[in-house]
């Protein structure tokens, strides 16, 4: 059964690829393209010149379209992945929701583990924004705040299940988030803050750029609760006990 779910989160994540791929697509690249053209035109006319003189070893017009989709399909073929794995292990343990109830909840937590919270802390940047000089510290403080992330909603989750005997599924829900929220705040304060947004850099479409990256993923994990959801009901339909009824 694992296995079979292993599959079915695997596709799931490549459709929801194709939804996320067009969103990006649509809202994303419009974004992009101008930050570059503006990138062109402020403080960087010696790189252009050397770059002008340069070969470039992937068009614009292959890393907006193929490179794009290959992309996002292959990171949704591998999100899709975990995210069966992940629900095969929680199946059951979250009360009484049936399995698209657990999928959308999984989806839920997902992105704002992952996806929300590092978003917020440290935001998407465009072309043009951003030293190249200090892209290694900005990874290594991106991936950092997105383990803490998880391992804090890992900790919520069980702490809201041993509360849950004393005080209720309802307050130990309550407890838990509120706990889990406190922590992010502490966290994000915590860690070393990043602004390398040049002046004079738009910020409309900084803003427009970071709604786009954001809601891209947004659509890539509820496209794969909603599909999945479908797909392992679908699969764990025959396992589940049927429903006796007495006739009168």
């Amino acid at each position: 059964m694992v296995r079979n779910l292993l599959v079915r989160g695997m596709l799931a994540g490549l459709a929801a690829a194709v939804l996320a791929l067009v969103f990006a697509y649509i809202f994303g690249e419009p974004q992009v393209g101008a930050a570059i053209s503006l990138e062109e035109t402020m403080g960087h006319a010696a790189e252009a010149a050397v770059a002008s003189a340069e070969p470039e070893p992937v068009s614009r017009g292959v890393q907006s379209t193929v490179g794009l989709a290959t992309a996002i399909g292959l990171y949704g073929v591998a999100v899709g992945g975990v995210f069966a794995l992940v629900f095969a292990f929680v199946y059951g343990r979250l009360g009484t929701f049936g399995a698209r109830g657990t999928a959308a909840l999984v989806a839920v937590g997902a992105f704002v583990t992952v996806e929300l919270v590092p978003f917020l802390k440290y935001p998407a940047n465009p072309p043009a924004v951003g030293d190249p000089e200090t892209i290694g510290r900005r990874s290594a403080l991106y991936f950092a705040i997105v383990a803490i992330s998880v391992l804090l909603a890992v900790a919520a989750v069980y702490v809201g299940r041993r509360l849950a005997s004393r005080h209720g599924n309802w307050n130990a829900t309550l407890l838990a988030g509120a706990g889990l929220l406190a922590a992010v705040v502490v966290v994000s304060l915590l860690m070393p803050a990043i602004d390398e947004v040049p002046a004079g850099f738009p910020a409309a479409l900084l803003w427009r750029f970071r709604l786009a990256s954001i809601g891209t993923q947004a659509v890539l994990w509820g496209g794969i609760g909603l599909l999945f959801g479908a797909l392992a009901d679908r699969a764990l339909a025959p396992h589940r006990r049927p429903v006796s009824t007495a006739v009168a």
